[in-house]
């Protein structure tokens, strides 16, 4: 259960001549609750921003006024009730935004995606509250990273559908934004949230265990459910989440196919028939050059595929050996491994080798690939960052279209994007589009390479299922259906009348 601690009575969002926009006591208020050491604000009485900060992404910085670190769920409603019962942003406060590590890198990191706001900082509230091997889950606050509930899973018949990404970002972060593991999208993975409304109830969603939801997990409960109602959302804080926990598989193997761009449509067919047919497990990784010079891995194979064929003991060897015997007999390849040993400087191999058993022990060295630096350094010092995410159908044409795309955008601005092909079923393609560049002199033609692909995706029909803090909004104006964002726009003002919580990049 939530840390429960007693905090100063609050002046009721009802009584409008108890409103105020006056920042400063608002974070009076706000810091005899949580001390002064937890509210980093300008000195003495102003309320003019604090300095700006550096992102990876060279985004512009909002205003900042202020960054509030609870260190409890309570303290966390007790910071958004003193804000909603001020008036929030209607009485000219600035909005709440919530972040759990804050590295959310590529896409704006910290930065939200318009300002003015005051930062809540969860990465304090890191307890794994609950968790059953058995059952397959956990109940996690946003404060735990993807390495700690990996390392408390080592040895067991459970593991985490880890990302990629460096092992200090946050699961519950990435959970609410939607993000891809190796085993498949993070959202499949969420069973549950604990979430702050705007007004500071706390509300619970899904399928939480020890409740009347029954011992089989549950997410979507009986009748219309708001569990997704706070994913890609500012209508909440999510302060917890219940994390399903995948069985560990009994025997795996990594098979590795290196082909050249003029094969890639032939690839991307016959690796989806093999996707299709349940040969393989997991989300399919496939590498462009550009992306594999960006993260650290081998050099001139042109496209490298990983595919992750799980089993039992007795049957693996049989699966891997008819799957490298058709690779073969296609002649597509130029090389095959089936299960070897990556080399020393191929950073990319043992990650996703590693990452597709649920261990995230070399995340660190892609990261240090990619931006020159460890994780507490990568916005301050690292090299500069942007991502692009659409989905694309899961086709060798559309795959080699879309990367015909990269090189227009190569082309027009200088900047080569890198490529990595996440298949996360039989149909679709999350494709992970890098743009690294120097912020000391790229950093305007990486934001237009940026641009451009919002463009030229969209004009394809490819739309992204993630957005940056540049390009919050994009999904209003892109709305597919005009009646449902209305409706969107409807729950927000029920859920948030005085606009509290500061808009996101969705909403």
């Amino acid at each position: 259960m939530p840390e429960t601690a007693t905090h100063p009575d609050l002046p009721s969002a009802e009584t409008p001549a108890q409103r105020t926009p006056a920042l400063a006591t608002v974070l009076d208020t706000v810091a005899a609750a949580l001390g002064p050491e937890h509210v980093i604000r300008p000195a003495g009485a102003t309320v003019e921003p604090l300095p700006a900060e550096s992102n990876v992404s060279a985004f512009a910085a909002r205003p900042l006024h202020a960054v509030l670190r609870p260190g409890s769920t309570e303290d966390v409603r007790f910071v958004v009730r003193a804000f909603d019962a001020h008036g929030g942003t209607l009485a000219g406060l600035p909005g709440l935004h919530a972040v759990s590590t804050g590295r959310n890198w590529g896409l704006g990191s910290k930065e939200p995606a318009a300002g003015p706001v005051v930062r809540l900082e969860l990465d304090r509230l890191d307890a794994v509250r609950a968790l059953d091997t058995e059952a397959g889950y956990a109940v996690v606050e946003p404060g735990v990273t993807q390495a700690a509930l990996a390392a408390r899973l080592a040895g067991t018949d459970r593991m985490l559908n880890v990302t990629a990404s460096s092992g200090h970002t946050s699961l519950v972060g990435n959970l609410v934004d939607r993000g891809v593991g190796l085993r498949r999208q993070r959202t499949e993975d969420l069973l549950g949230l604990e979430a702050v409304l705007p007004d500071g109830r706390l509300v619970r969603t899904g399928w939480w265990p020890g409740t009347t939801a029954g011992r089989a997990a549950n997410p979507y409960g009986l009748g219309p459910s708001t569990l997704h109602l706070f994913t890609q959302s500012p209508l909440a804080v999510a302060t917890a989440a219940v994390v399903r926990l995948l069985p560990r598989p009994e025997a795996q193997c990594v098979v590795r196919l290196s082909f050249g761009r003029e094969r890639l449509t032939e690839a991307v067919d016959l690796i989806r028939r093999w996707r299709a047919g349940n040969v393989l497990s997991g989300v399919v990784k496939i590498y462009d050059t550009a992306s594999t010079a960006t993260y650290g891995g081998e050099r001139g194979h042109g496209y490298l595929a990983h595919l992750c064929v799980d089993a039992t003991a007795g049957t693996l060897d049989a699966l891997v050996g008819a799957l490298v015997e058709e690779a073969r007999t296609t002649g597509l390849f130029d090389r095959i491994s089936a299960g070897e040993e990556p080399a020393a400087d191929d950073t990319v191999s043992k990650v996703v080798r590693a990452a597709y058993a649920g261990s995230v022990e070399f995340n660190e060295d892609m990261l240090a690939s990619a931006t020159g630096t460890h994780a507490d350094l990568v916005d301050a010092e690292g090299n500069g960052w942007l991502f692009f995410l659409p989905l694309i159908p899961f086709t060798g044409s559309d795959t080699s279209r879309a990367l015909s795309l990269l090189d227009t955008i190569h082309a027009e601005t200088g900047i080569r994007p890198g490529a990595t092909v996440n298949a996360l079923d039989a149909d679709v393609i999350d494709l992970v589009v890098s743009f690294p560049f120097d912020r000391t002199t790229q950093t305007e033609a990486a934001h237009r390479a940026l641009d451009r692909a919002y463009e030229l995706f969209a004009d394809s029909g490819w739309a992204p299922y993630r957005l940056d803090a540049g390009h919050g909004g994009w999904g209003r104006t892109h709305a597919p259906d005009a009646a449902d964002a209305a409706l969107v726009g409807d729950i927000a003002a029920l859920v948030d009348p005085n606009r509290t919580l500061a808009p996101g990049r969705y909403l």
